[in-house]
């Protein structure tokens, strides 16, 4: 690499030996207090801080130095699932260390990098600045280094370097500090020119820069660098600091390896991992797979959450296509995401179906093989139709999903063809030829005997079901006949005559033939016909319709297969316009379009043995003409008193309708003043001698049973006026005039009132004086011609156009009478009340105390209160008040008080006390009915209460049958609630019904359920009622018995349907169901009855199902591929490959027996072995031995695996022969000593582990074995030995619970030894750590020779 190739880049790239340059690398972030990394079972991660805190000034030298931390970080990143042997990762063996040097000189990184294929390596600065002009990167051949040199250094070179090394399998960063001080030492004239340069004023740093760098110094200079910087808000930035640090210590995850993106092939397991330190051990960990979250427990062993140490794990096992995406790891408030990318290797076929040629009635079979599991299963074709699981063929696959087969059971012609088998884009055919059979009628043809227009049918059974037939009638050939229907069904063949006439009686026969066979089979039989006869089951009813409206007459006969005819007053229908006749099986119908005057009639059915009649008449509703109605509303009718009013209106409508009349809403009855008259199409209405009480509105009510029609008009009688209404009132009593005032009257007789007459006498005179007159406007006059002292009585009358009104007298006035205050009122009356306001009435006082009253006061007060208050600061004048503000719901007393010219009287009594409220209102409308239940003799109904109106005491129901035109109430008394379930109804009829609601304020109008409600059942979804005795989960031995009960509701009962594998059951299994339960059973269970077994249930209303996982335990398979090497002399190791039942079996081991080749009998060489390898000792040199294995479980002993050849025994090779003196061993005791130590395990879960360690001793030491300091002295889970010095620790099938620290003590009587290591147990989808662990360590075999043990 050239020098100097790195003056304006930001990042150095530095390759050795003509290594890979890798374009995409993962990126490790540290930050300035702490560095994160992750490892597996060997570290990748190192960080080591030089120093606790980075300050700014040197504490005693004062020299600047411009460094944000001194420190170093390293991390790898894999990126591979799976690395091939002799090639790794790349990882720094020799790191630099960080770097302090003076401005001015050169600083030197150096780091050694290992990694196959050759890594690259660039460096760059943390900061994201390029590196100075002065830096320089270079590989040293020599120490195998790659070196970064850096001169001139200045202030600015201060930052984190970092150094990447990269290649296929992953990638390793390696960060290391530079801090730069400044030299005292500078030159003169540098200083001078520094000196020359304009000041600038320093810009204080901001409290983010601030709290970087008060983050690594010491607290006793926080204040010194804060003045040193400019930064005035100390104790502002010490809060904030203190924040930061707590907000750091209660951080409670910290990730120190992320999640990485994988990429797998399809059908492999698949593991994300990650490292996480937790502060929280029980916190909630959740996976998702894109946005839903992964239910564990419930994906049926797809996925299973993994922990080992700080290790998490996601296993996912057989993934697809489909479980490609992202997968999001979320813990506390940390989300660690990465992308799983699945690919897919295409499909092909390993082996075809082959042709086949099978007899007939036998079963053919074609089988084909996968190179892998199909996404989807395979469909296979015949004739272009998709084939299908039933009685006749049986589709199934093998346990590895590889192998499919296709049984084609009691083989006939039709079979004969191409079958294909599709898988995508994969298709592959193979023909099946069948030989014929010959042909025998199972079942001949019978005679049959049936009514006219009733169906025969004539049926066969032949032998065959691919035979050809011809039918015969009296000899003559009837095949393509169209008077007959054929049908041909498997073996059977039927003809059909749909309506039997007379002519269809003869002799029937079937002539049955087959290809390559000349001989024709017959079978004959009678057919004969009887003449038919019927009875009318429901006859006709008298029909009332209106004009121009849809009707029809129905008559139902018992017998569908008689015909009839129609007859209107003894005349056939036939040409009858707007008439049309409709037969539907025995209901005959006439239909009328629309019915006119021409239609009405007497109709009549005839059929042979049957007849019934009835009439058509016309039915309208009465009719008011629109223009008659319209002037009646306009132009009201006027009379004068004593005069007849005559109100005559015309209507149409048949039949006649019934007609009365009403005023203001009371029907008027016939008296001597009232007659009422209807003839024809008019009625009349005539009142004689009118009287006032007479007016208001007269409304004609017509009503039928085909409708109603009303008319309204207004009705006028003028006469002279009602005398005025009330007390005359005297204001003002006097010596010399005296003033009155009283009220119009309450009538004025229809027109309005002109004026008013006052007259006058003195008390105890009769004659009469007319002293003023006033016109209709005035209801006050003052007399000021009285005489002082004397009494006088006065009278008024009104006046309109009609005449004058009967006199309103006054009580004896007297003139200039001594004054008193006013007397007591009489008790105020109550008028009108509203929520806010009452409305109050009272008499003036008996005595006014000989001087006018000048207003009254009005005081209320709360119910139970003695404190009154007045509702008005102005005295009210007159005698009536309406009191407004009061609160709604709060009782009220009121009195009141007149008042003179002397001043107040004696206050009334306390009215009744009245609530403030609302008068009440009828209800309106009920909203919301509808149906809730139903069953065969109810309907349940709910509503809810009327928005309009006041709220109801009670709802009126009532119900109507479809067949009837009343309706009628379901309670004698109002339902008080929302919701009433009407009981006694006849089954299956429709109902409808209506409801109004009711309070003081009246009833309200009727609302109506538009559809009616038939009275049965409500229809209800499938629902499983399992109450735990069905699992999810089956475990069944091989032979017993398979029952699968369910219970389930619905409404009609659901239709019941058994699923395997998707695929609908019709194999040996007995399926019993019953309206709300179901059994599956298999009386004896084989292997291949192991599999998802599915439970559907549907009806009209919905659709469930529930899922059972069957496992059917057998004896196990035998192993396969039995293996002999002799590894050493007198021994043999045999290897075989596992049975496939090992995995669901934890007690699944093997025994192994040996056999001489000169003697039939079997000799076991061990029991209980776990691993697939295994040495047999003991053998005689130069014999010949067979062996055998055999896998046993809970349930029994699987076929043996034999050696197919047998195995010889070597002989001991001859030598020479060395004759050595012979000297006694000199016996002296040996303190004990692990000559070969114990090493560090890692074994997948359900593999053996085998710990072995040699030592030394005289006498022979004693052994004993620890797991995590507990004696495994008598333990049942593993085995101990020890012979010749080397002592062996064997646990078999090994599970997580293994892991742990073992140690071995050897003991005698001069001292002890010990000797550690460590087990690791991990899945067999942990690929990873497997690799890592494959190449941190060597194998290891330990066998027994003649002379002990080597290792």
């Amino acid at each position: 690499m050239q020098d100097g190739a790195v003056a304006d880049t930001s990042a150095v790239d530095v390759r050795a030996g003509g290594g890979r340059r890798e374009q995409g690398s993962e990126r490790h972030v540290s930050s300035g207090s702490f560095s994160s990394s992750s490892s597996y079972a060997v570290s990748s991660s190192f960080l080591r801080k030089a120093s606790h805190s980075s300050r700014v000034l040197e504490e005693h030298s004062g020299v600047q130095r411009k460094s944000s931390a001194i420190m170093e970080t390293f991390s790898q990143m894999q990126k591979s699932l799976a690395i091939p042997p002799g090639e790794c990762a790349p990882e720094f063996e020799e790191r630099s260390r960080p770097v302090t040097a003076q401005e001015g000189s050169k600083a030197v990184f150096r780091v050694k990098v290992s990694g196959n294929p050759s890594p690259s390596l660039t460096w760059s600065r943390e900061s994201g600045k390029p590196l100075a002009e002065g830096a320089r990167a270079f590989y040293d051949d020599i120490n195998k280094q790659y070196t970064l040199k850096i001169k001139s250094l200045s202030m600015e070179d201060a930052d984190l370097y970092k150094c990447t090394a990269a290649n296929d399998h992953g990638a390793a960063v390696f960060s290391v500090s530079l801090s730069v001080t400044e030299n005292p030492a500078l030159d003169f004239k540098k200083k001078l020119k520094k000196r020359s340069v304009e000041k600038r004023e320093k810009k204080p740093p901001t409290e983010e820069e601030m709290l970087k760098i008060l983050s690594g110094a010491d607290k006793k200079d926080y204040e010194r660098i804060c003045a040193e910087y400019g930064f005035t808000d100390f104790r502002g930035i010490l809060r904030k600091l203190k924040e930061m640090k707590k907000k750091v210590d209660v951080d409670m995850v910290k990730v120190l390896k992320p999640l990485e993106d994988i990429t797998a092939k399809a059908d492999c397991n698949v593991v994300f991992d990650t490292i996480l330190e937790l502060k929280d051990p029980n916190i909630k960990m959740f996976w998702f797979q894109g946005d839903e979250l992964l239910r564990i427990q419930y994906s049926l062993g797809k996925y299973e959450v993994k922990q080992l140490g700080t290790k998490h794990m996601l296993c996912i096992s057989s993934v697809c296509v489909a479980d490609s995406g992202p997968y999001t790891l979320k813990v506390g408030d940390k989300i660690l995401s990465a992308r799983l990318t699945v690919i897919d290797e295409p499909l092909k076929f390993l082996t075809g179906p082959k042709p086949l040629r099978v007899t007939e009635r036998q079963t053919a079979a074609f089988e084909v093989r996968l190179s892998k599991k199909a996404s989807t299963p395979p469909v296979w074709m015949f004739k272009g139709k998709e084939l299908k699981r039933d009685e006749k063929l049986d589709i199934c696959v093998s346990e590895d999903g590889l192998t499919y087969t296709l049984k084609i059971k009691d083989v006939r012609p039709s079979d004969t063809g191409d079958y294909t088998i599709s898988i995508g884009d994969l298709t592959t055919t193979a023909p099946l030829c069948i030989e014929r059979i010959p042909i025998k009628f199972m079942s001949h043809l019978k005679n049959v005997r049936v009514k006219e227009k009733a169906k025969a049918r004539l049926e066969a059974e032949m032998s065959s079901k691919d035979a050809h037939i011809r039918w015969l009638k009296n000899g003559r050939d009837v095949t393509n006949d169209p008077r007959y229907i054929f049908a041909r069904e498997g073996k059977r063949a039927e003809l059909v005559v749909e309506e039997c006439d007379l002519a269809d009686s003869g002799e029937y026969a079937i002539v049955c033939t087959q290809d390559n066979d000349a001989h024709e089979y017959i079978s004959s039989s009678n057919l004969t016909v009887e003449e038919r006869f019927a009875t009318v089951t429901s006859g006709m009813s008298d029909v009332q319709c209106p004009t121009g409206s849809a009707t029809e007459l129905c008559v139902v006969l018992n017998d569908e297969k008689v015909d009839g005819v129609w007859l209107k007053d003894g005349t056939e229908v036939t040409r009858l316009s707007g008439v049309q006749v409709v037969k539907q099986g025995a209901v005959h119908k006439l239909v009328f379009s629309s019915v006119a005057e021409e239609h009405e009639g007497r109709y009549s059915f005839r059929a042979k043995g049957a007849e019934s009649e009835a009439a058509l008449t016309l039915a309208d509703p009465p009719v008011i003409e629109p223009t008659l109605l319209e002037a009646l509303s306009s132009q009201p009718v006027t009379v004068k008193a004593g005069e007849t009013a005559t109100i005559r209106i015309p209507f149409r409508g048949k039949p006649a309708p019934r007609a009365a009349w009403h005023r203001d809403g009371l029907e008027l009855v016939e008296d001597g003043r009232t007659v009422v008259e209807h003839r024809g199409g008019c009625s009349t209405l005539v009142l004689s001698r009118c009287v006032r009480e007479d007016s208001g509105h007269i409304t004609l009510r017509l009503k039928s049973d085909c409708g109603s029609a009303s008319a309204t008009v207004q009705l006028k009688v003028i006469d002279r006026p009602k005398a005025p209404q009330g007390k005359v009132e005297f204001p003002e009593c006097s010596g010399k005039s005296i003033s009155m005032k009283w009220k119009a009257p309450r009538d004025n007789g229809g027109r309005k009132v002109t004026g008013f007459i006052i007259e006058r006498r003195l008390a105890g005179k009769k004659a009469w004086i007319k002293v003023g007159e006033v016109d209709g406007d005035t209801t006050a006059f003052c007399n000021d011609k009285v005489e002082e002292g004397k009494p006088y009585q006065y009278r008024i009358r009104a006046v309109n156009s009609q005449g004058t009104s009967d006199p309103l007298e006054t009580e004896q006035v007297y003139a200039g009478e001594p004054v008193e205050p006013p007397g007591v009122l009489p008790q105020p009356q109550i008028t009108d009340v509203t929520k806010d306001a009452v409305s109050l009435t009272w008499a003036p006082p008996a005595q006014t105390g000989g001087a006018p009253v000048l207003g009254y006061i009005v005081e209320r007060r709360k119910k139970g209160s003695s404190m009154w208050v007045c509702v008005s600061k102005d005295l009210i004048p007159d005698t009536a008040c309406a009191v407004n503000g009061l609160v709604e719901d709060m009782e009220y007393e009121f009195r009141v008080t007149a008042v003179n010219r002397v001043g107040e009287g004696i206050p009334s009594s306390a009215s009744s006390s009245v609530l403030a409220k609302d008068p009440t209102r009828a209800p309106g409308l009920v909203r919301n009915l509808c149906v809730t239940d139903s069953s065969n003799t109810s309907i349940s109904l709910a509503w809810s209460p009327p928005e309009l109106g006041d709220r109801p005491s009670g709802y009126i129901l009532e119900v109507r049958p479809e067949d009837a035109k009343e309706w009628t109430k379901c309670t004698k008394i109002p339902i008080a609630g929302t919701s009433y379930s009407v009981g006694g109804l006849q089954e299956r009829m429709k109902y409808f019904f209506r409801i109004r609601a009711v309070n003081e304020g009246g009833i309200g109008e009727p609302i109506q359920l538009e559809d009616g409600v038939l009275s049965m059942p409500t229809p209800e979804i499938p629902r499983f009622d399992l109450q735990g005795k069905v699992k999810n989960q089956m475990v069944v031995h091989a032979g017993c018995t398979l029952c699968i009960p369910v219970s389930f509701t619905g409404s009609p009962a659901p239709e019941v349907t058994w699923l395997k594998d998707t695929i609908p059951t019709r194999g040996r299994e007995v399926i019993t169901k019953g309206k709300n339960h179901s059994q599956f059973l298999i009386s004896s269970c084989q292997r291949s009855d192991s599999g998802p077994y599915r439970v559907n249930l549907r009806n009209d209303y919905g659709e469930v199902h529930y899922d059972i996982n069957v496992h059917v335990t057998d004896v196990p398979r035998p192993p396969t591929n039995l293996r002999l090497v002799e590894e050493v002399q007198g021994t043999v190791t045999l290897q075989w490959n596992h049975t496939p039942d090992l995995a669901g079996h934890e007690d699944t081991h093997y025994i192994i027996l040996k056999r001489d080749m000169s003697t039939p009998t079997w000799f076991t060489a061990s029991e209980r072995i776990y691993s697939s390898k295994y040495t047999v000792i003991g053998l005689f040199p130069g014999r010949k031995y067979y062996f055998r294995i055999i896998a046993r479980n809970l349930i029994g002993d699987s076929d043996p695996l034999d050696s197919k050849e047998p195995f010889t025994i070597e002989k001991e090779h001859e030598g020479f022969t060395l004759h050595v003196k012979q000297f006694p061993p000199a016996q002296r005791d040996i303190k004990p000593a692990i000559v070969l130590p114990l090493k560090d395990h890692a074994v997948h879960r359900g593999n053996d582990c085998t710990m072995s360690c040699a030592f030394l001793g005289r006498p022979v030491p004693q052994a004993a074995w620890y797991k995590d300091g507990a004696s495994l002295s008598g333990s049942p889970h593993c085995w101990q030995s020890s012979a010749g010095g080397v002592c062996t620790l064997t646990i078999p099938t090994c599970t997580a619970k293994d892991s742990g620290a073992y140690t071995l003590r050897v003991e005698n009587n001069l001292g002890q030894a010990e000797c550690a290591c460590s087990l690791l147990v991990f899945d067999k989808d942990d690929k990873l750590l497997e690799k890592l662990i494959q190449d941190s360590r060597k194998d290891k075999h330990i066998m027994l020779s003649p002379q002990g043990f080597e290792v």
